[in-house]
C-alpha cells in the first residue's frame, strides 16, 4: 500500500529547486517507496518566485511567510532550504509543529544552532535529514566499505579538498553569504562543513584540529534587489566581506589518524574540485567529485611502487542500481539529492533515521566552531560538544 506525504519547501532559490526536483523524481527511481511526496506548498519571500515554482512544479499553494507552513495541517514534512541564519528558527518551529524536516547544512550558524534543531527534532519525535549530499555518492559509500574492511590496512592520514570559484569574481554581489550575522562562517559553513562530514563518514570522529583562515576579497558591491545563486553587482556601494574565503586545517581523529582539510570559495580555475585521498598502511583510495563514479584504489602487498587501479562503481555500490543498470554509466549531482530524498522519506515511513542526521550536523558544526576558535587563537582546539 502506498500513502501520500504532504511536503513543503521553504526557500526557493537553487537548493529549493533541487529539493523539489528530487521529490518529483524519487518514485521514478524507487518505485517501491511506500510514501509518495505530494507538493503542498512553497514558501518564498521574494515576490513572484513561489508562484513561478507552483506553476512549474505543481505546488497546490504558495506563501511568502514560512510560518503559514508550520501551521498548515496538510504539510507533514518540510524541506528547509532558506539562508543559514534562518535554519534554527525555521527548523525548531517545524519540528515543534510536528513536521519531519529535511534541512540543508550547516543547520544554522553555530553548533549551538544545530544542537537546538537536533533537540527539537528529538523532543518532537519526528525525523530529521541533513543535506550532506556528497556522502551519498556510490563511490564514497564504496570507499567507506573498503576502508572499514581493512583492505588498505590501518588508515594513517587523509586529505580532503573543496575548491571552487563561485565567489572568485570581484563583482560578486555582497549577499547574505558574506555577512557574519546571516551567513555565519563563510567557506567553513558552505564547503568545509561537507569536508568535515566526508572525513567523519570515512574515518570517524575528529577530536582536535588546528586551522588558519583568510579573506582574499575584502569588499563586494551591495546588490540593488533580490538575488539568486551567485549574482553579480557591478557598480554598487561597496561593503565589507565579514567571513572567510579560505580555510586550511590539520585534523586529529579518535582512531589516531591524521588529516588535512582545505576549502576555498575564490579559487580561480577550480570548479567544484572536491575530493579526498585516504592512505593506509597497505594501500590508498582516491575520489574526485568531478569523476564522481570512479575510485582510484591501491591495494596489495608490494607497498613500494604499488599500482593504482581505476574502479568504476556499479549496481553493487550504494544506490547506483536505482539509477543505472551497469558500471561506468554516469550519475550526476542531482541524483545525490534524489538519494537523499529517498532516505528522508524512508526515515519518515519507518520511524528511524536513514542517511545523514541532525547528529551528523552537530558533529560537523562543532568542528567548524573549533576551526574558528583555532584560527583566532593560533593554536590547536578540541572538538567539544559534538552531540
Amino acid at each position: 500500500m502506498v500513502d501520500t506525504l504532504g511536503v513543503a519547501v521553504v526557500g526557493f532559490g537553487w537548493m529549493g529547486r533541487v529539493h523539489t526536483q528530487a521529490y518529483a523524481r524519487v518514485r521514478h527511481h524507487y518505485p517501491r517507496l511506500s510514501l509518495v511526496p505530494e507538493l503542498v506548498t512553497v514558501a518564498e519571500e521574494v515576490p513572484g518566485r513561489a508562484e513561478e515554482a507552483a506553476a512549474q512544479f505543481g505546488f497546490v499553494s504558495t506563501t511568502r511567510d514560512w510560518r503559514e507552513v508550520a501551521a498548515d495541517p496538510r504539510v507533514k514534512a518540510v524541506s528547509i532550504t532558506a539562508p543559514n541564519f534562518l535554519h534554527r528558527e525555521i527548523g525548531v518551529a517545524m519540528a515543534e509543529a510536528g513536521k519531519h524536516i529535511w534541512i540543508e547544512k550547516p543547520v544554522g550558524l553555530t553548533a549551538e544552532d544545530a544542537r537546538a534543531v537536533a533537540d527539537a527534532v528529538a523532543a518532537a519525535g519526528v525525523q530529521g535529514t541533513v543535506g550532506f549530499n556528497y556522502r551519498n555518492a556510490p563511490a564514497v559509500e564504496a570507499a567507506r566499505e573498503l576502508i572499514a574492511s581493512g583492505e588498505i590496512g590501518t588508515v594513517t592520514h587523509v586529505r580532503v579538498r573543496l575548491f571552487s570559484d563561485y565567489a572568485a569574481h570581484p563583482e560578486g554581489a555582497l549577499t547574505w553569504r558574506y555577512e557574519r550575522e546571516r551567513g555565519g562562517s563563510g567557506v567553513l559553513g558552505d564547503l568545509a562543513s561537507h569536508g568535515v562530514d566526508l572525513a567523519r563518514f570515512l574515518l570517524g570522529d575528529i577530536t582536535s584540529l588546528a586551522a588558519d583562515t583568510a579573506v582574499f576579497l575584502p569588499e563586494r558591491a551591495r546588490p540593488a534587489g533580490a538575488t539568486a545563486g551567485h549574482s553579480r553587482a557591478a557598480g554598487g556601494e561597496l561593503g565589507p566581506v565579514e567571513n572567510e574565503d579560505y580555510v586550511s586545517c590539520l585534523l586529529r581523529f579518535a582512531s589516531g589518524a591524521r588529516g588535512v582539510l582545505e576549502a576555498c570559495r575564490v579559487s580561480v580555475g577550480e570548479q567544484n574540485n572536491y575530493g579526498f585521498e585516504v592512505h593506509g598502511t597497505k594501500g590508498a583510495v582516491f575520489w574526485d567529485f568531478r569523476r564522481m563514479n570512479e575510485l582510484g584504489v591501491s591495494r596489495g602487498t608490494t607497498y613500494q611502487d604499488q599500482s593504482v587501479t581505476t574502479v568504476y562503481v556499479g549496481p553493487g555500490h550504494g544506490e547506483f542500481a536505482a539509477f543505472q543498470p551497469g558500471a561506468a554509466n554516469a550519475m550526476g549531482y542531482d541524483d545525490l539529492k534524489v538519494i537523499e530524498a529517498y532516505r528522508f522519506l524512508t526515515s519518515v515511513a519507518e520511524g528511524r533515521p536513514h542517511g545523514a542526521t541532525l547528529t551528523d550536523a552537530v558533529h560537523s558544526a562543532a568542528a567548524l566552531d573549533a576551526m574558528a576558535r583555532s584560527a583566532q587563537s593560533g593554536s590547536w582546539a578540541e572538538v567539544t560538544g559534538r552531540a
